[in-house]
C-alpha cells in the first residue's frame, strides 16, 4: 500500500499543526531496529505453481487422471502451505534466545508432501510405474536440499527446568498475539507515524520478552506487563482505530501517541530493572564462590 513519504523538510499539514505535541511523544528507539523481515519470500511462494498446472491440465484428462492431478494438485498446495509456516517457525526460532524446537516439523513434511505430490503426478501419466517413486525420492531430496529442515532441539535451554521454561514460552506466545492485534489495527488506521511509533513500542517490548525468556524468574516481576499491560494497549489500539478511521480525531490521535510513549518508558524501565537484579544476582554469587574458596585455603588475587 503506498503511504506519503515524510521527514524533517517535508510538508505534512497535520505535523505542522501538531509539532510542538508530537515532539515529546517520538519515539525513543530506532523503529529499524528490531524490525522483521517476513521469512516467505519468492521460492517458497513459486511452490503454489506446480499445483495450478497440474490441476489445469488433469481437466483434459479422464476420470482416473482428474482424480490423481487434483489429489497431486491438493497435496502440493498443502506442502506450500507447511513450508511457508514452517519458515516463519524458523524465524521465530532464530530470533529468540531461548526457545523449543518447532512441535511440528513443517518444512519436512512440507517436504514429503511435495515428493507425494510427485508420485501422484507421475502415476497420472504412467500408473505402476518405477519412476513415480525415483520422482518422490527426488522430490523430497531438492525440496529439503534447497529449504533445510526444521529446527531439532531446544536452544538456549541448559539449566532451565522445563515447567518454567513453559510457563514463559505460553505467556511470550501470548504477548505477541496482542502484538500482532496492535499491528493490525495500526495498519488500519493508516498514519506513518502511528505505525512507526507501534513498532517503537513493539521493539522495547520484544527486549522485555528476551529478558523474560533468558531467566525465567523474572516471569513474576513481569508477568503485569506481559498480559494486563499488553491486553491494554491492544484494547486501547483497536479503538483508536475504529475512532480515528471514522473521525479522524486529532486529538484522539496525539493522546495514543502519548500512551504509546509512555508505555515504552514503562516497559523499557521493567527491562532495565530486570537486568539490573541480574546482575546484582551474579555479583552475590560471586562473592559467596570467593568466601568458600578463602574458607578452602585459595586465595583469588581479586585487584
Amino acid at each position: 500500500m503506498a503511504q506519503r513519504f515524510g521527514g524533517k523538510y517535508s510538508p505534512d499539514d497535520r505535523d505542522e499543526e501538531n509539532a510542538s505535541s508530537f515532539a515529546t511523544s517520538a519515539p525513543s528507539a530506532n523503529t529499524f531496529r528490531g524490525a522483521r523481515v517476513d521469512p516467505v519470500g519468492m521460492r517458497p511462494n513459486l511452490m503454489v505453481l506446480p499445483a495450478g498446472v497440474i490441476a489445469l491440465l488433469s481437466v483434459f484428462s479422464g476420470a482416473a487422471g482428474l482424480a490423481f492431478g487434483l489429489l497431486a494438485a491438493a497435496t502440493w498446495a498443502g506442502s506450500a502451505y507447511l513450508l511457508r509456516d514452517g519458515l516463519r517457525a524458523e524465524a521465530a526460532y532464530k530470533d529468540r534466545r531461548v526457545a523449543r524446537r518447532p512441535a511440528l516439523p513443517r518444512k519436512i513434511l512440507a517436504a514429503v508432501l511435495c515428493g507425494i505430490g510427485a508420485l501422484l503426478a507421475v502415476w497420472r501419466q504412467d500408473p505402476g510405474s518405477l519412476s513415480a517413486l525415483i520422482y518422490a525420492a527426488a522430490a523430497i531430496g531438492l525440496h529439503l536440499t534447497a529449504f533445510g529442515l526444521d529446527p531439532l532441539r531446544d536452544k538456549g535451554a541448559e539449566g532451565i527446568d522445563d515447567f518454567q521454561r513453559d510457563r514463559v514460552a505460553r505467556v511470550v506466545d501470548e504477548a505477541e498475539t496482542y502484538l500482532a492485534a496492535m499491528s493490525d489495527a495500526a495498519l488500519r488506521v493508516r498514519d506513518r507515524k502511528v505505525e512507526q511509533q507501534v513498532e517503537a513500542f513493539q521493539v522495547v517490548a520484544r527486549d522485555l520478552f528476551r529478558t523474560v525468556e533468558e531467566d525465567p524468574r523474572d516471569l513474576t516481576g513481569a508477568r503485569r506487563y506481559l498480559t494486563v499491560y499488553l491486553m491494554g494497549a491492544r484494547d486501547a489500539t483497536i479503538k483508536f482505530a475504529d475512532i480515528y478511521t471514522r473521525s479522524g480525531d486529532t486529538q484522539a490521535r496525539q493522546d495514543f501517541l502519548a500512551l504509546l510513549t509512555d508505555l515504552e518508558q514503562n516497559f523499557a524501565a521493567r527491562t532495565r530493572k530486570m537486568l539490573l537484579e541480574d546482575r546484582t544476582d551474579l555479583t552475590v554469587e560471586i562473592d559467596v564462590l570467593r568466601d568458600r574458596l578463602q574458607r578452602e585455603g585459595v586465595h583469588l588475587d581479586t585487584r
